[in-house]
Parts: C-alpha cells; sequence; structure tokens
C-alpha cells in the first residue's frame, strides 16, 4: 500500500515538473522567482535518482528514469530520453538531445513510420563532462570521465576519457590530458 502511495506522489511531481514548472523562467534570470529551486524540488520527488544541487532548466524534457548525479544541469530546452544516466559535475548547454533508440528500417515491405523502434541501448554520461549546446547523442554512447564534446556534435561512438570531440560525426580533436615532455 506504502509503495502504491509512494508512486502516486512520484506521479503527481512528475506531472507538476512537466505542465507547470517547466515553463518557469530561466534558473539565472533576473526574474527567477526561485524557479530553479523549485524545479529541482519536483525532480527530487519525481526521478529515481536526482542529486544535490542539479538544476533542471527551463523547457527540458525527458524520461522519468533519468538519473542525474550530483551539481550536474539539464540544458535548457534539452530533449532526453528514456534510459539515460548523468554523472556528476556534468555541464549541458541548452537545446542538447540525447536518444536511445532509433526508427526501425530493416523492412522494405513495410514504410519506415509503421516498424517498430530499434531495441534501446542506454546512454551514460559520466563524471566532469561539459556538453556543449545542440549536441546530438545516439543510442548506445558512454561519454567518459572528463570529456568535452563540443558545439553542435552529433556523437554517435563512445568518447574516451578526457577527450575533446567535435563535428558531424563527432571526433577526437584534442586531449585534456596534457603530455610529460622531457
Amino acid at each position: 500500500m506504502k509503495e502504491k502511495s509512494t508512486n502516486k506522489l512520484k506521479i503527481f511531481f512528475a506531472k507538476c515538473l512537466y505542465a507547470v514548472v517547466k515553463h518557469f523562467p530561466l534558473s539565472d534570470g533576473r526574474m527567477s522567482f526561485g524557479a530553479k529551486r523549485l524545479r529541482r524540488f519536483c525532480a527530487r520527488l519525481a526521478l529515481p535518482h536526482c542529486g544535490e544541487n542539479v538544476n533542471i532548466e527551463h523547457g527540458a524534457r525527458f524520461a522519468w528514469d533519468l538519473r542525474v548525479g550530483d551539481n550536474s544541469g539539464v540544458g535548457v530546452n534539452s530533449l532526453i530520453s528514456s534510459n539515460v544516466t548523468i554523472g556528476r559535475d556534468v555541464m549541458m548547454g541548452p537545446d542538447c538531445m540525447i536518444f536511445t533508440s532509433n526508427h526501425g528500417m530493416s523492412d522494405f515491405s513495410v514504410p519506415m513510420w509503421r516498424q517498430k523502434s530499434t531495441k534501446p541501448r542506454p546512454v551514460v554520461i559520466c563524471d566532469d563532462v561539459w556538453i556543449g549546446a545542440r549536441v546530438i547523442i545516439l543510442p548506445g554512447v558512454r561519454v567518459g570521465t572528463g570529456s568535452v564534446i563540443g558545439a553542435g556534435s552529433v556523437v554517435t561512438k563512445d568518447v574516451e576519457p578526457y577527450s575533446i570531440v567535435g563535428g558531424n560525426p563527432a571526433k577526437k580533436i584534442g586531449s585534456r590530458i596534457k603530455e610529460k615532455v622531457e
């Protein structure tokens, strides 16, 4: 009985977050009126894991199984599919999209729009990652600790820890680890 009431409460706060709170002003705007705190409060009650000091920005849309670590943020107007884990200390720019499945297209006898979606493949964003504005991350990708993804990139493969990637498709363009000079 207690579990049933807990689920109803989670659903209530999830609906509040989607229906009302997501439309509150930007977190750091002059007229925010505590919007950041209210979105965080609802997210902590609605999500299976929502760490300390999490910032869910204005207009963000995400599945209710999203897991977010301490000091991380979901960018303005971002879209995050089901089965995504965001680690600690992750910065996300506006308009990012993270997908975990795709449209089916293997059966030529059926129009693509009528085919079932592909099997979901989880996306993991490790700790201390910076995701630039308008980044798209595709199904099954793991973004390694300490990585930077340049604005507008389309990430189709795993990103090594401490890498700097950019482009479409995203490729390694640098490293945050400096080589030892002898």
